[in-house]
Parts: C-alpha cells; sequence; structure tokens
C-alpha cells in the first residue's frame, strides 16, 4: 500500500472520529495511531523485544 493512500486512510478515520466522536475521540485516534506508526516503524528497523527491554531498564537508573 502506497504512503499517499495510508495518509488518506488515516485522514478519513481522523474526520470519522472528529465528527461522531467529538475531539476527544480524535485526539485518542490521532495518538493510537502516532503510537501505531512508530510501532511500525521500529518493526520495519529490524527491532528487537530486548531493545524494549534494555530501554525500560535505562530509565530506571
Amino acid at each position: 500500500m502506497s504512503t499517499p493512500y495510508m495518509g488518506m486512510i488515516a485522514g478519513m478515520a481522523l474526520a470519522f472520529a472528529g465528527h461522531f466522536g467529538g475531539f476527544g475521540a480524535f485526539l485518542l485516534v490521532a495518538a493510537l495511531g502516532g503510537l501505531g506508526w512508530a510501532l511500525g516503524r521500529w518493526a520495519d528497523g529490524g527491532g528487537n523485544v530486548r531493545d524494549v527491554r534494555d530501554a525500560f531498564e535505562r530509565s530506571r537508573r
């Protein structure tokens, strides 16, 4: 699926959330979409579960 097509789908999802659910739903859909995008980029880059564990261990120190 091409990037413009994915952007169109994301925009339509945000529009539906904003129209039917209000501004709070719009923000929730936008935040979850951003999280999904970040996780997808991480997985495409060869992400590893150990990377996540190490990041949490470093933040506790």
